[in-house]
């Protein structure tokens, strides 16, 4: 019901005072009409406030107080109300008080024991800030990973985590559904445009890439060999490193092919031993790291993550020296930064890996529910974190070496 009829009286008794010959008349109908005005007024505006919610402001009469802009000879002063206080209008709250979804195939045969892993560590974190009831999980299965996100929206999450594999990821990027503030837990190929709601973080070798670029270049590294062979995941860290060893000022880096059979060993030693080079980048895994070092002449050698695996003693002898990237959950167990995060020791380091992720991405979805920050550094299980342009999320992992079949912080004495 609407109360702007209460200034009709007033309005009639003004017209009156103008138009009424006699003024005798005209007095006894002002008097009137204002006196019928303020009992409208006072009755109606206490109609009007019994409908308001009990949240909002309520209207009172202010004091007869004249307003030389308004008034006329002769018309009534009408009582001015006071302007009503906005009320900003509340977040809408999600349901049941979840406002982080985690989005993971939990249902999938091959990638299950994975997104336990970063559930794992998702739910300790969270569970370690007390904030579990903000946590809803959602799993699906391979190829429904929209069904998942529908799932997600469903619940009024305000931040969606995932995906994690990289299939799921495309998928997601080339839907037109539209999508709530995401953090996927994997990247696509540079160049490749994403929703602009979706930011990343990745457990990618591009990122110990770029900071053994940078290791080697500090360490006065000037010819480099990069020894690979033709696994995707290696060839991505070999020109992930090329690009910022060259972006660094450094010269264009030559490669030699791995072939693990014995004449391919015998190409390699011969070639090897004809460059001239001071470093050599090692992008294989674990053993295949450990025999391709065995024909490196003796200078330093760098590798990604994948050499830190369980070796035997004779591969161990090989990587003597070898300089890698991990994360800190791993190499620095015992650092300052870590020591209240939750440990749930995983059957191997490739879920422990997996586990920390989860951790950090907790953190991050944290602070993105109200919004995601301008800044935002966390020095996290996975290494050192700082949101980028590109809404991305740029990882520096910690430096390690093989010493006497240890592995130990690079810059350990």
């Amino acid at each position: 019901m609407s109360c702007a009829w209460l200034r009709v009286p007033c309005a009639v008794a003004s017209v009156l005072s103008f138009t009424d010959p006699s003024p005798a008349l005209a007095a006894f109908v002002n008097r009137t009409a204002r006196a019928a005005a303020a009992f409208a007024f006072a009755g109606a505006s206490a109609f009007c406030a019994a409908q308001l919610p009990a949240t909002s402001a309520r209207i009172t009469v202010a004091p007869e107080v004249p307003n030389p802009s308004l008034a006329s000879p002769g018309s009534p002063q009408r009582p001015v109300p006071e302007k009503p206080i906005p009320v900003p209008p509340a977040k809408p709250e999600p349901k049941d008080g979840a406002d982080i979804a985690l989005v993971l195939p939990l249902q999938s045969p091959d990638y299950a024991r994975a997104a336990e892993a970063v559930r794992d560590g998702f739910l300790a974190a969270a569970e370690a800030a007390g904030e579990t009831r903000r946590v809803r999980v959602i799993g699906h299965a391979d190829g429904n990973v929209l069904g998942g996100f529908e799932g997600a929206k469903s619940t009024g999450a305000r931040v969606v985590v995932g995906p994690l594999v990289r299939d799921d990821l495309r998928a997601l990027a080339a839907s037109s559904a539209p999508l709530p503030l995401t953090l996927a837990l994997n990247q696509l190929d540079d160049g490749v445009a994403m929703p602009p709601q979706v930011y990343t973080l990745a457990l990618a070798v591009e990122s110990d890439a770029r900071v053994l670029a940078r290791r080697m270049r500090g360490d006065n590294v000037q010819n480099v060999f990069v020894i690979g062979g033709n696994a995707p995941l290696m060839r991505r860290f070999a020109n992930a490193f090329a690009a910022e060893w060259l972006l660094a000022g450094g010269g264009p880096p030559r490669g030699f092919a791995f072939d693990p059979t014995a004449e391919g060993l015998g190409v390699l030693r011969r070639e090897l031993g004809k460059a001239a080079g001071d470093g050599a980048l090692i992008a294989l895994d674990g053993r295949a790291a450990a025999l391709a070092r065995s024909f490196v002449p003796r200078m330093p050698a760098y590798a990604s993550s994948l050499v830190n695996e369980p070796l035997e003693s004779a591969a161990l002898r090989d990587l003597e020296g070898v300089t890698f990237v991990d994360l800190p959950w791993i190499i620095t167990p015992d650092h300052p930064s870590l020591a209240k995060l939750p440990r749930r020791p995983r059957p191997n380091l490739v879920l422990e890996r997996l586990y920390a992720l989860g951790l950090d991405a907790f953190a991050i979805a944290r602070g993105f529910t109200d919004g995601v920050p301008q800044r935002l550094q966390i020095a996290g299980a996975t290494g050192q974190l700082t949101l980028a342009e590109g809404r991305h999320f740029v990882r520096e992992g910690t430096l390690a070496t093989f010493r006497q079949g240890q592995v130990v912080p690079a810059d350990a004495r």
